[in-house]
């Protein structure tokens, strides 16, 4: 479910809420009534406008970066063979699916 925004004129302020996309709240004491929001002083029959916001853009990051952060990436570059583009120190650079030595060190990368 989306999220949106919500603001309203008669106390200046914005909710945020989970609803589908074609329902639609159109006062203050409905979208109290769906979040945990108290109504407060304001009236429950004032008006609500949906705010417009921008939506959420996921950019891709580079192979270093994810190994700064920890991650190991593997690329397919045959039949059972995996690239290691995150290897760090000690680690294969090739990964075989026949031979565990090969494996990344991920006991290393995992913490609590």
């Amino acid at each position: 479910m989306p999220l949106y925004d919500y603001f309203c004129p008669a106390n200046g302020r914005t909710v945020e809420v989970f609803h589908g996309m074609n329902e639609r709240i159109l006062t203050w004491g409905e979208l109290c009534g769906r979040t945990a929001v108290a109504l407060g002083d304001t009236s429950p029959e004032a008006p609500v406008e949906k705010l417009i916001a921008a939506p959420g853009v996921n950019t891709p990051v580079g192979d270093s970066k994810l190994k700064n952060m920890g991650f190991t990436k593997l690329v397919k570059r045959d039949k059972g063979v995996y690239e290691n583009v995150t290897a760090t120190g000690s680690e294969s650079r090739y990964m075989k699916a026949d031979d565990p030595s090969t494996l990344p060190h991920l006991s290393k990368k995992i913490r609590d």
